[in-house]
């Protein structure tokens, strides 16, 4: 089998696997857990739900970012990064440098347990800023989905 065709291969299903995650959380999960937790117990449930998830994110964004990377450096592909019409290229390092942040530097490092002090104080807010993340991430991952499936094949979703 040729290496890109791996690589290819997979990207797309680290990917799929990570957004599609992210939008199970977001469409399903959270949802849910509104509806069946009081205000004081959802940031909890969550946490304890999404934690598994979290590990399937670690290593699915890796993959993804390692394969793409490597499809980069074997295309040599790095002068798309000086295009607008690549931007789908940009959205893709930019997505995922923000899953990555997250997943590996502020969960661990701060954020989860900075989250679960402001559950303690305000778990209603805490739990709409949740929801508000994901979805905020949750579009920007479809968008970014979106533009690279129409740009991979030479199209572009927005003219300029």
């Amino acid at each position: 089998m040729n290496d890109f065709i791996l690589a290819r291969a997979l990207h797309v299903v680290a990917v799929v696997m990570w957004i599609g995650g992210v939008a199970m959380v977001t469409t399903v999960l959270l949802p849910a857990i509104r509806r069946l937790y009081r205000p004081a117990d959802r940031f909890p449930a969550f946490h304890a739900l999404e934690a598994r998830f979290a590990r399937q994110a670690r290593c699915t964004t890796a993959i993804a970012g390692l394969s793409g990377f490597y499809m980069t450096w074997k295309l040599d592909a790095w002068n798309r990064f000086e295009f607008a019409s690549f931007w789908w290229m940009h959205a893709m390092v930019f997505t995922w440098m923000i899953f990555t942040v997250m997943l590996f530097i502020a969960e661990p490092l701060f954020l989860e347990r900075l989250l679960e002090r402001r559950a303690t104080a305000s778990p209603e807010a805490t739990f709409r800023l949740v929801e508000w993340l994901h979805r905020f991430l949750l579009t920007l991952s479809l968008l970014t989905v979106a533009g690279a499936v129409a740009g991979s094949i030479g199209g572009n979703l927005f003219v300029w």
